[in-house]
Order: C-alpha cells, then sequence, then structure tokens
C-alpha cells in the first residue's frame, strides 16, 4: 500500500463511506451491482491515487468526485458503444404540446392540491420522486441528476457524457415529462 496522507484513514473508508458512496452510485445507475463494482472501483482509484489528495476539500467530498468520474465513465462507454438519445426526425413534441407550445388537452397537468412543503416532509414523496427517478433510462437519469442534483451545468454535463446541446435537451425533457407523469400517477392521482 502506498504511503498515505497524515489526514487520510483508507483503512476507514469502507465502514466510513461505502454506505453513502453506494446511495449515490445507486441513484445514478439503477442497479445494485454495477452499483457496488462502482464504488469498489472508487475506492480502488482513490487507493492508488492517495497521495495526490491535498486536503484542499474533505475526504468524504475527495471520495465522492472520484465515484463520480467512475460512473461519468461508465456512462461515456456505454453511450460509445449504444449511442445516445437523439431526436427523431419527425417526432412533433412528444404528443404532450401543441404547435404553439402549449399544453394538449389530454396531456395538460393536473392540479397538485397539496403543499409542497407538506410532501416533503412526509417523506413519502421522496420516496415517490427516486422510484420515479429510477424508472428513466440510464442516460436520461445521469442527466437529470448531474443538473438537479450535483446542480452541474448544462455546457459542463454535454462535455462529461460527450453528448451535443440538443441530445442534453431532449434528454433533459424526456426526462421531465416521464417524472411528471410518474409522479402524478403514483403520488397525486389516487
Amino acid at each position: 500500500m502506498p504511503d498515505t496522507h497524515p489526514q487520510l484513514n483508507p483503512k476507514d473508508w469502507v465502514e466510513n463511506f461505502s454506505d453513502l458512496l453506494f446511495r449515490f452510485a445507486l441513484l445514478r445507475v439503477n442497479d445494485r451491482e454495477l452499483a457496488k463494482d462502482l464504488v469498489q472501483d472508487a475506492f480502488l482509484a482513490a487507493l492508488k491515487n492517495v497521495n495526490s489528495w491535498r486536503g484542499e476539500i474533505s475526504e468524504k467530498n475527495w471520495l465522492v468526485m472520484i465515484l463520480k468520474n467512475k460512473i461519468i465513465d461508465h456512462y461515456r462507454r456505454k453511450g460509445s458503444k449504444e449511442g445516445l438519445i437523439e431526436p427523431a426526425k419527425n417526432e412533433k413534441n412528444f404528443d404532450f404540446f401543441d404547435d404553439a407550445g402549449h399544453w394538449t388537452e389530454k396531456a395538460s397537468p393536473t392540479s397538485w392540491d397539496s403543499a409542497p412543503e407538506q410532501n416533503y416532509e412526509q417523506g413519502e414523496f421522496n420516496t415517490i420522486l427516486q422510484k420515479c427517478v429510477s424508472k428513466l433510462s440510464e442516460v436520461m437519469r445521469m442527466v437529470f441528476c448531474m443538473k438537479y442534483l450535483e446542480e452541474e451545468e448544462s455546457e459542463i454535463i454535454c462535455k462529461e457524457l460527450m453528448i451535443s446541446p440538443s441530445n442534453y435537451w431532449v434528454l433533459m425533457h424526456r426526462s421531465k415529462v416521464q417524472l411528471r407523469a410518474c409522479i402524478e400517477k403514483n403520488w397525486f392521482v389516487k
């Protein structure tokens, strides 16, 4: 094992950070075995690069950053093998919008009468949201999580995932529409 930085303690990483890293990965890949593999890869990469840690960020954040890069690498490899979603040539607003860009009558959102603060405090809403996010395709889930959980800029997401801006916007649009429908079905329309 390489010499370690005096403030890093690799011996305690699994005990202190494995659950946090696993949840982080699972939310982004929605595959338990893949999430475990990515966390293991992150630990190994951290161990190999332990001397590069300068103490500018916490040990936890350093490990999360390494895991995030492993997840991005996974999607890059997957995207280069399978290709990512591009807009269909004659796809017309996904049947949710009319030619003017307004909601169609059949697709217009239903009223969400309950207060958002109450939904959040109940915890049930978060559970449903996580389940709905897990139903997104892998690439949509990654783009959505990078944008809204990690608060990355669109340009950075496109660069890291090697997707075009138009592909990014299609993925974001589809993920929002799917999430809205899933949340309405599982939370507001009971």
